[in-house]
């Protein structure tokens, strides 16, 4: 076999060429269209904020609750849902805890716009091609969902839609990590 394409080869086992992957080894969505589950490690990616403050990735905030909600400004029931985010946010916010909204194909200032509109101040991060969506749903999958990631950095609870009887309960799991009395 010729070097070129051996190092083609690594690259392509290594995942540092894009490939599909066969129809078996393919993450199979469940009912909400999740591809992620409770108990699995969060997949990283890299946090691109619209306010501009430094990018991070989802792996440095280790040790800390952290919340993400994908959403898009054209989803009313993401819009039903920001209120009671924000609502948490300003109850949890500097107690171990990061909530961040994922904004699903906009542009950033789409992004910044709906977050003014909406009147939220937790941070909206930017997801122009749907990359970091992917990783958690399937491409056919809506938006409106929640995933819970504890300090070690695994999921524990997941939401679709909004539904304040799950909700509630995101929030119960959440008060319990944090060591906070329901109220």
């Amino acid at each position: 076999m010729s070097q070129l394409k051996k190092i083609f080869l690594s690259l392509v086992l290594s995942g540092g060429i894009g490939m599909v992957l066969p129809a078996q080894e393919q993450p199979v969505p469940d009912k909400y269209g999740f591809i992620i589950r409770v108990g699995q490690q969060a997949p990283d990616f890299i946090i691109q904020y619209a306010d501009g403050r430094p990018s991070e990735k989802l792996t440095d905030l280790r040790g800390q609750v952290v919340v993400l909600q994908f959403t898009a400004s054209w989803c009313g029931v993401c819009r039903q849902e920001m209120p009671h985010l924000e609502a948490l946010w300003q109850r949890l916010k500097g107690k171990n805890f990061r909530l961040i909204g994922i904004d699903l194909k906009e542009s950033r200032e789409k992004t910044l716009e709906f977050a003014k509109t909406m009147k939220i101040t937790y941070p909206l991060a930017l997801d122009p091609d749907g990359s970091i969506f992917y990783r958690y749903a399937a491409h056919n999958a809506g938006v409106t969902r929640n995933i819970v990631i504890d300090e070690q950095g695994k999921i524990v609870y997941l939401t679709r839609l909004y539904n304040p009887e799950i909700f509630n309960g995101m929030v119960r799991k959440l008060e319990e990590m944090l060591g906070i009395a329901s109220k």
